[in-house]
């Protein structure tokens, strides 16, 4: 079977991306539908249904590495988006709460496993000279699926209700699902040997000990912790002078840079040190934001920074793991280190600044920056050395 061109695959994959993508933003900026769709409820429950799926990354991260590590990317890809497909449908006939809430909960484990077959898949499918510019393109899905469900969505709920919004979206995954089938080859399944059982618990302490699968992982958690936390704080940290557009445009910029900046930077050199240069220079920024506070400008140059870590943050992991299983169990641990970040930082920003509006954000933002400093430069030496020891043994 001839093999399809690198960018049908990946553009392929980036479909199954928005998908994922969809299953936080089909509820995310429809809240206010949903809390008139499930009225007698409060927001801090349905808050949950939206969250859910972060907390079933945090918790099963690894596990979905592992997962896919053990049936191949291709097959855990294919079962992920029609899981997520039935839920999506299930969800649009509007059941009661808990029901709604335990397909959530199954989405969640849908969300996770595409999120760490996809780029697992990326990595393998894609050769070398195109593997960091589709990686990169990849790591813009969250983004623009957000940015795409915010505009379409009233319209389409205007035309038929919420129902009408989460149906169209399991038929977005359905359709995901088929070319997946079709586009991508039956050979690409690595998987591992199943012979030898290792518990949950000691594989995590054994992937975090692990330079190739902790520097990316470790690396995306400093990252998370400030994104999402500096945009839904931007009205405490302008004292309310931002414009109304800032929080629409600084994620545009950072996919702009990215696709731009990021795959000429990342055609020349390797990932590890792009993502440390990330880190670096968003640790400029907020040091200048000290001196003249967040205005449009260091907001936006802010985002525009972010982009590096974000533009190399996952073409890092093929670069530093050597074969499938450990990108699949590196990836797995990104996505864990990514919803513990989403999580954590907006009330830890949120509570740092009620401490100290000045000196507290600064203090979050550099720790977190330094931190990925540290990780990516220290960390992420010892990953590309242990590489470039097994290229000259030739394991």
């Amino acid at each position: 079977m001839r093999t399809p061109h690198p960018l049908l695959l990946t553009l392929t994959l980036y479909l199954a991306g928005l998908g994922a993508a969809g299953q936080f933003a089909k509820l995310a900026v429809s809240f206010v539908t949903l809390t008139q769709v499930y009225s007698g409820q409060s927001e801090t429950i349905l808050g949950l249904a939206v969250s859910l799926i972060s907390l079933v990354g945090l918790v099963l991260g690894l596990v979905a590495g592992i997962v896919v590590s053990r049936i191949g990317a291709r097959r855990a890809l294919v079962a992920a988006l029609a899981l997520g497909a039935v839920m999506s449908l299930w969800q649009a006939m509007l059941p009661s709460l808990p029901v709604f809430m335990l397909s959530r909960v199954l989405e969640g484990a849908s969300h996770l496993l595409i999120v760490v077959a996809a780029p697992t898949l990326i990595a393998e499918a894609t050769p070398d000279r195109y593997r960091p510019a589709a990686l990169t393109l990849w790591s813009t899905f969250f983004g623009v699926a957000f940015a795409l469900t915010a505009v379409i969505a009233p319209w389409v709920i205007a035309q038929g209700g919420l129902s009408l919004l989460i149906g169209a979206h399991g038929v977005w995954m359905a359709v995901a699902c088929v070319a997946i089938l079709l586009v991508l080859p039956q050979s690409i399944i690595t998987t591992v040997p199943s012979g030898v059982q290792v518990s949950v618990w000691h594989r995590h302490i054994t992937a975090y000990a692990t330079p190739g699968i902790a520097t990316p992982a470790l690396a995306w958690l400093c990252y998370t912790l400030t994104f999402v936390s500096v945009l839904t704080a931007l009205p405490l940290l302008t004292e309310g002078d931002a414009p109304t557009w800032l929080t629409a445009i600084a994620p545009l910029v950072s996919i702009a840079v990215a696709l731009t900046v990021g795959v000429a930077i990342l055609s020349r050199r390797p990932a590890q040190p792009v993502v440390t240069l990330g880190f670096v220079l968003c640790a400029v920024v907020t040091i200048l934001t000290l001196v003249v506070g967040f205005t449009t400008l260091s907001v936006l140059l802010l985002f525009a920074a972010m982009a590096l870590v974000q533009s190399a943050g996952f073409a890092v992991v093929p670069q530093i793991n050597a074969d499938a299983p450990t990108r699949a169990l590196a990836n797995g641990a990104l996505a864990q280190m990514g919803n513990l970040g989403n999580l954590s930082g907006t009330p830890l920003l949120i509570a740092v600044y009620q401490g100290a509006p000045v000196l507290g954000p600064f203090l979050f933002l550099i720790m977190a920056y330094g931190v990925g400093i540290l990780v990516t430069w220290l960390i992420g030496r010892r990953a590309v050395a242990a590489m470039d020891e097994r290229r000259v043994s030739g394991v």
